[in-house]
């Protein structure tokens, strides 16, 4: 069965549900990424932190490393020096633990703003497009094995101004069982489908039934 409907109309609104489909996808990822890039700068001051802890730990580290040369009190001048070190690698470490979360979140947050969208969009469209796919391939058979299912569907569905342009008198005849008001009324549910109404005479050829 094909994706689309033979019927330029029904055709016409299938392929702008695709469209619109891509369309959406592209806002979405578009927004993910204005979004991942904000949250993105607010790891500036993480990562600023962790900067200036490095260069804080690495300077304390030098100015120790000098002061140990002192004689006889070079261990007791090193001693602030190594402590401010320590600190300075804590404060560097909080920074890029931040930065780290900051970055996380950012992925999180874009992610989330693609797939809860996208995909409830995407969940609505299938399912409108494989019910066509499904109904369409099922009216098909119809019109070959038991085109009256057909046109019970129609009497049951149909719009009434559909209905009203029909042949006086088609729902009698079809209930009396004339094989024409029953190609009519099962043409009426072709053409909700967008199927051509002449399916039903390919396929009554097909059988050798006309």
């Amino acid at each position: 069965m094909p994706l689309y409907a033979p019927s330029p109309a029904l055709r016409g609104r299938q392929l702008a549900a695709d469209v619109g489909l891509l369309a959406w996808l592209v806002l979405w990822v578009l927004v993910a990424r204005t979004v991942h890039g904000a949250v993105l700068a607010l790891a500036g001051s993480g990562r600023a932190v962790a900067d200036l802890g490095a260069s804080v730990a690495g300077s304390m580290s030098s100015a120790a490393q000098a002061a140990e040369d002192v004689p006889v009190v070079g261990d007791e001048l090193a001693a602030p020096f190594e402590a401010l070190g320590s600190a300075g690698g804590s404060a560097g470490g909080a920074g890029q633990a931040a930065q780290d979360a900051v970055g996380t979140l950012a992925a999180v947050l874009a992610v989330v703003l693609v797939v809860l969208p996208v995909g409830w969009l995407l969940l609505r469209w299938l399912s409108w497009r494989l019910g066509w796919v499904r109904a369409a391939g099922a009216a098909r058979r119809l019109a070959t094995a038991d085109p009256a299912v057909l046109a019970a569907r129609a009497l049951a569905t149909a719009p009434l101004g559909r209905l009203a342009a029909l042949p006086p008198g088609t729902a009698d005849a079809w209930r009396a069982g004339d094989p024409a008001a029953t190609r009519a009324l099962a043409a009426v549910e072709l053409a909700r489908l967008g199927l051509p109404a002449d399916t039903l005479a390919r396929d009554e050829r097909r059988l050798g039934l006309r």
